[in-house]
Parts: C-alpha cells; sequence; structure tokens
C-alpha cells in the first residue's frame, strides 16, 4: 500500500505535464540554445554552427535526453519537451523513495511526493527543454545512492549529473568531505588510507570517468570545438574545458530577470520563461506567461523549514547523535545553494534553484514529523499539517495558469502577481 500513493501522485502529474505540452509554440527561454544542440547530436554526434564547430558551454547528457524526445516524437514543441515531463515525473517518485527510506512511513512518503508534484517550480521546468531538471534528478539519484551505500552506482549517477552541468561537482565536493570526516573518527591515519582510496575511486575517479564518456561524440567526431586544438584529442578536450571555465567565470552581462541567491528561496525574483498578449481572447487585454515560480506558500514554508532542520542538525552534532533526514538537508543547502553565494558578479537566475527543491521538500516533511509525533493532541497537530498542505494545493492551482501557458485576461494575471518584483 505505501506505494501506492506516490505512483497515483506521479501518474496525476504526468498528465498535467504532458497536457498542451506543446503550448506555448516555438522556444521558451533557453530552449532555442539545448532543442539545437540536441537537434546536432542527433545528426552529426556532436554541436556544430552549420559547417562550423560551435562552441558550448554545458556537457552534452542532457541535450541527448532532449534529444531521445525528438527521435521520438519529432522536431516539435512536444518533442522538445517528453524527456522534460518524463524526469519530472521520475523525479517525484525518487523523492518519494528517499523520503521512505529516510522515515519508514508511508503517510510522509505520500505527502513527500504530493509536495513535489504541487510545485510550481518543479512543473515549469518539466515543460520546458532545459538541464537543470536532469541535473536535479541525477544528483538526487546519487544522494540517494549515497546514503544507502551503493557507492559504485552512485558515483556513476554523480558523473551523469555533472555531465548535464558542472554545479553537481559541487555535491560530490560535500560529499568527499563527510567521507574523510567519517573515515578519520573512526580510524587511525594508517587504517585510514585504504578506505580514503576507495572513497576517492568512487567519487573521484568513477565520475569522471562516466563524464569523459558522455563527451564520446565529441571524441569520435572531428567536427567539435577545439577537436583539433591538439594532435592529443585529451589535451583537445582539456582545452575545451578551460575555455568553458573562463566562460562560466566570467558571465557578468546585465539581465532583466537575473536573481541574486539571497532571493531564491522566497522566490523574490522568479523568471519569466515566455510572456505573450494574445489578441483572439474574449477580453480586452490577456496575457499568457511561463513563470519559473515555485508555488510561494510551499516555498515560504520551506525557508522556514529549513531553518527549523538546521537547527536541530545543530543539536544533533551536539548530542553525538547521526540524524539522517536532518544530514541531507544540510548536504543539499550546503551544496546546491552555498555555493552561489560565491558568484555575486556572476549573472545568476531564481529557477537555477530547482536543485534545492527536493532538499526544500524534505525539511517540509521532517518538520511534518516533527509536528506528528510532538506532545500536541493528535487532532491538532494533524490539523496543522492538514491546514499548510491544503494551503499549498490551493495556492498551486491559483498559479497554475502561469506554470502552463494558459491565456487570462490581463486582469487575472495581475491578480497573481502578488510582487512588483514578479513582473
Amino acid at each position: 500500500m505505501a506505494a501506492i500513493a506516490p505512483i497515483l501522485i506521479a501518474l496525476a502529474s504526468f498528465v498535467l505535464r504532458l497536457i498542451n505540452l506543446g503550448i506555448p509554440k516555438g522556444f521558451v527561454f533557453d530552449e532555442v540554445y539545448y532543442v539545437d544542440g540536441a537537434r546536432n547530436l542527433l545528426k552529426y554526434g556532436v554541436e556544430v554552427d552549420g559547417s562550423n564547430p560551435e562552441f558550448i558551454v554545458h556537457p552534452p547528457v542532457g541535450k541527448w535526453l532532449i534529444a531521445s524526445g525528438i527521435k521520438l516524437f519529432g522536431d516539435n514543441e512536444f518533442g522538445w519537451r517528453f524527456a522534460s515531463a518524463v524526469f519530472g515525473t521520475l523525479l517525484i517518485l525518487l523523492f518519494a523513495r528517499l523520503v521512505h527510506v529516510l522515515f519508514y512511513s508511508p503517510l510522509l512518503t505520500a505527502l513527500g511526493a504530493a509536495l513535489m508534484g504541487l510545485d510550481g517550480l518543479l512543473l515549469v521546468h518539466s515543460r520546458t527543454a532545459l538541464l537543470d531538471l536532469f541535473l536535479t534528478f541525477f544528483t538526487v539519484l546519487g544522494v540517494l545512492l549515497w546514503h544507502r551505500n551503493r557507492h559504485i552506482w552512485a558515483g556513476i549517477a554523480f558523473g551523469l549529473a555533472i555531465g548535464c552541468k558542472w554545479s553537481a561537482v559541487y555535491f560530490i565536493a560535500v560529499i568527499g568531505l563527510i567521507a574523510i570526516y567519517r573515515i578519520l573518527v573512526t580510524d587511525d591515519i594508517r587504517k585510514s588510507l585504504k578506505p580514503m582510496a576507495a572513497k576517492f575511486a568512487q567519487y573521484g575517479l568513477l565520475p569522471v570517468f562516466v563524464y569523459t564518456l558522455t563527451w564520446t561524440g565529441w571524441f569520435v567526431s572531428d567536427r567539435g570545438w577545439s577537436r583539433q586544438w591538439s594532435n592529443n584529442p585529451l589535451v583537445s578536450w582539456l582545452h575545451y574545458h578551460s575555455e568553458m571555465l573562463n566562460f562560466h567565470t566570467g558571465l557578468t552581462e546585465k539581465h532583466p530577470y537575473q536573481a541574486n541567491p539571497w532571493s531564491w528561496l522566497v522566490m523574490g525574483r522568479p523568471t519569466s520563461f515566455f510572456y505573450a498578449t494574445p489578441k483572439n481572447c474574449d477580453a480586452k487585454d490577456c496575457a499568457q506567461e511561463v513563470l519559473a515560480l515555485g508555488t510561494p506558500i510551499l516555498w515560504w514554508i520551506g525557508t522556514i523549514a529549513i531553518i527549523v532542520v538546521i537547527g536541530f542538525w545543530i543539536k544533533s552534532l551536539i548530542e553525538h547523535r547521526h540524524d539522517s533526514a536532518a544530514s541531507i538537508v544540510v548536504l543539499g543547502i550546503a551544496a546546491g545553494y552555498l555555493p552561489w553565494f560565491a558568484m555575486q558578479q556572476r549573472t545568476v537566475f531564481s529557477f537555477y534553484a530547482i536543485i534545492i527543491e527536493p532538499f526544500l521538500i524534505l525539511a517540509i516533511v521532517y518538520c511534518a514529523k516533527l509536528l506528528l509525533d510532538s506532545g500536541l493532541k493528535p487532532a491538532i497537530s494533524q490539523s496543522i499539517v492538514g491546514g499548510a498542505f491544503a494551503l499549498i494545493v490551493l495556492c498551486f492551482l491559483f498559479f497554475l495558469p502561469l506554470y502552463t501557458a494558459q491565456v487570462m485576461t490581463y486582469e487575472d494575471w495581475h491578480l497573481r502577481m502578488w510582487f512588483e518584483s514578479w513582473i
């Protein structure tokens, strides 16, 4: 019975992702880059610009996944976005599995799956051909496998995550530090060398090996950018990566929707992926938008929940206890969120926060368990949890037209612009 609720929630979420998936027509936000890359990968195995090599700043895994949808359903909007819809649904099931492993509670597992299904940011990513959702899926998969001590498989998952976007490296770095700490506090230095070498192989060499394999199309082709930079393909590849790194560290161009990481958790400046003013509607003025906005009440509750969980995590350290759920929340925030604060000059957007979302929702589930297990009368604690969940449902439904590009009157659109910074 424990598996039924998450499966039903995932199926309903999948249907919601597929309905009018081909709308809006044309490219949405950065789809223009990734769909073009997917087309090239299907045709040439490497990204090109006409007959010339093309300098690309993100690895190929996410674009290969986008290409799979194009291969199945054609080079159209539905085909571009199909892989995102699938992985957005699988992420709900994956997260439900993580919650189950941590809490062994059918109720909390169902709650976690439902909250994932009710988040607008995840829904928008699931209906758009971008890379961050694939990054999030493989990263959460790696965290789950790491927690389950499936280290080989975790290393493979993290290699695929890096193959979507480099920011997965921060998770490997944090997990590596945790591994070193655990080894050093349990063994003396002489006994620590072998397990440390094993962890280096699992979370250093293996992810790099998998990541390198994801570039096979570039290695076997002679059309890739920088491919002929050296007679040694590996040297050419490393040169390519140095140029990619230069691009990312030097990206400071101003953008109207850029958002400082300080505002991400509270959705201070959501990214507008698409906006139009359709003429063929029943009202004088109409609006149609895709706004990468996390369900506000969910994210606001989640922000408070993260603070609470960090407090309990610190308490567990003081008491020399291991709180797995709190530790994973802290891991997600430390690796998925904090690094962005060191990039104050870089152009960044709040939709990057999708990598934080599973850990934010895990914090909410953690706090729900605290309430349900507290000394409060069951009727009171259940009412608090149920009331908060009901508010999240209503909030999600209210903003659903902004997540799915529904045409509405300008007044209805403006009613959903709760803050000037959302416009």
